[in-house]
Parts: structure tokens; sequence; C-alpha cells
């Protein structure tokens, strides 16, 4: 990242390059002597944590900032759902049959980078969390129409490499998952969420609460698969039993296909404000 703000002050890096040539002595091989913003250990105290947040909010923030991207379309959705070409191999029958969404995901953001890319790529770039399943598809589907896409991955004890997809300037690692969830939404102007489990859940959860508060502004918020979200949810008992408002069942729609999601979201109420329309309304 460039240092926007020269100063006559000594660089940083100048500092870190000059400290490593020091002669080794007990003194300088001491933790103390350590530079304090290059010392892990030091970093990784239990006093610095709000450091380490500050730091994960900062580092993405000011890369996509750089990187001119100034809204995103963001895809939620599970890690274990295959492409259809190995869906006989998903560890359920079950998953095997939601293998369709990770093409409706592909499709999908390809379609939505294309019409991104007519505008100049800087509005609505596809951002998912990274990893397999159908996040690898969002990212594959903007890769097939030559464009970029974010990636926002997280350290889990067995997590695997980003997929192949994401945009290699634009792939992050967080160690906080609140953090990371924060970026899913700073820059959203549409949510859409394929099948998926706990984590899918979380993430879909919380936006809906963030919109449903007041917290965020309303935007287009699709849940793929009516069936599948109807199964797991009853999300009509929430508002009989009134746990939510009725009102509150119109912060979401159902779609089934990347066509329809984009018609709901040409014509999703209030698509004309600040944040702008979905290109090529």
């Amino acid at each position: 990242m460039k240092d926007h703000h020269p100063s006559p002050l000594r660089d940083a890096q100048e500092d870190i390059k000059t400290a490593r040539g020091i002669p080794d002595t007990p003194q300088t091989r001491a933790p103390a002597y350590r530079l304090a913003f290059v010392d892990d250990e030091f970093l990784c105290r239990d006093e610095l944590r709000p450091v380490r947040w500050q730091l994960e909010l900062m580092k993405p923030e000011m890369m996509l900032t750089e990187a001119g991207i100034e809204s995103t379309v963001v895809l939620f959705g599970g890690a274990r759902i295959p492409e259809p070409a190995k869906a006989d191999t998903a560890r359920t029958e079950s998953l095997g049959k939601l293998s369709q969404y990770y093409d409706e995901a592909r499709k999908f953001a390809r379609l939505m980078t294309e019409r991104s890319m007519a505008g100049g790529g800087h509005h609505d770039v596809i951002v998912t969390g990274g990893g397999p399943g159908v996040m690898e598809a969002g990212n594959r589907g903007a890769i097939d129409a030559g464009g970029r896409s974010i990636g926002l991955n997280i350290v889990l004890p067995f997590e695997q490499a980003p997929n192949e997809y994401v945009t290699p300037g634009l792939c992050f690692n967080f160690h906080y998952f609140a953090i990371r969830k924060m970026h899913f939404l700073m820059r959203a102007r549409a949510i859409c969420v394929f099948p998926g489990g706990f984590g899918t859940l979380d993430e879909t959860f919380e936006a809906l609460t963030l919109i449903q508060t007041g917290r965020m502004e309303r935007v287009p918020f699709l849940l793929f698969g009516r069936a599948f979200w109807e199964t797991i949810i009853n999300w009509e008992a929430l508002a009989d039993a009134g746990t939510i408002s009725d009102d509150d069942l119109d912060l979401f729609r159902f779609v089934e296909t990347a066509d329809e999601a984009i018609e709901e979201m040409n014509n999703w109420e209030g698509a004309g404000t600040k944040r702008g329309s979905i290109p090529g309304r």
C-alpha cells in the first residue's frame, strides 16, 4: 500500500531494514529490543486485541478503497455444495441435489460482473467468503465475465486455501468473524444467500437483523431455493408468534434462478436510492 502522505521523518521500513542488520548480541536478541510493530509475539498478546481488531478493519478497507471498489454484491452460501459434475460425490443425496445452486451462483456472478464492468467495474463487485462450494461458484462466475471479485477468507482449524478464482489482490484473510462480517456488509448493495450451513445462517440472520433494526439500509435480499429455506426455517411461525412482525417477512424474497434474482433486484423497492440502481436496469 502506497504512502499518500510523505513525511520528513524516517520511514518505518528503513528502520526495519536497519534493525535487521544490527550486530547479534544478548541485548538485540531479547524480545524487548524488537520493534513493536514487527514483533508478532507482542502483537498477539491479549492486551493488544483491540489493535488487532483495528488492523483487520483497516487493511481490507484501505486496499478495497485503493482498488476503487465502491459497492459490492454479496454471495453467501454453503462450502459443501458441489458443482453439478461432482454431485455424485456429495456426502449426502440431498447435498448432491443442491448442486444446481452452484451453477446458479456462477451464472448470477457472471451476469452481475458483466454489468459491473459495463459501468466501469467499481460498483456491484462480487464478494464471497473465498472458500469452496457456492463461494467458489461466485468468484468463478466473475472470472467467466473477465472481471474481478473479492474473497473474505477466515482462518479455521482445517481450512483449505482460498479458491483459485478470487482476484489475488482482493483476497483477504481474517482472524475475527465479527470484523469479516462487517466487511461483507460495509459496501453491500445487494445480498444473495444460497443454501448453506451454520455459517450461512449466521451471516443471513446478522444481515437481516441489521436491516430489520434500521442499522443498515434496506437492500435487495434474495434467498435462493424456497424449498430449502422453508424446510429449515418456519418464517411464518415467527410472525404468527409475534417474535417478528408481518412486515419483516417483506425484507427478503425467494428466487430460484440467476435471471429471477436479477429481475427482483431491478424491481426492488428503493432500487434508485442514493446507493444507485442495479447497473443495466
